[in-house]
């Protein structure tokens, strides 16, 4: 599913509000899930899943081209642990 494909389905899934106001909701979701996530936060949506930030170490890595050992920098990434109903959902 597509972000547009998302704002589609939450506009006809609530009648009372058009496709634009449906984008906002859906782009404001995203930017609050991101904006915490900067700032270091964690994000929990219970039955869903939560969101949470983690440390990778730096490493030496190879270039698959040459060879060639690289440093690869340690770097924060973003991830997603999916929750109880949602892994029960989608192993049905």
């Amino acid at each position: 599913m597509t972000k547009s494909e998302l704002i589609d389905a939450v506009a006809n899934a609530n009648k009372d509000i058009t496709r634009r106001e449906a984008e906002v909701v859906v782009s404001t979701v995203f930017s609050a899930i991101s904006d915490e996530l900067a700032n270091g936060g964690r994000i929990e949506l219970r039955g869903f899943g939560s969101f949470s930030i983690k440390t990778r170490d730096s490493r030496t890595g190879r270039n698959p081209k040459t060879g060639e050992s690289v440093h690869v920098p340690a770097k924060t990434v973003p991830h997603f642990k999916p929750g109880k109903e949602l892994r029960e959902r989608v192993d049905k």
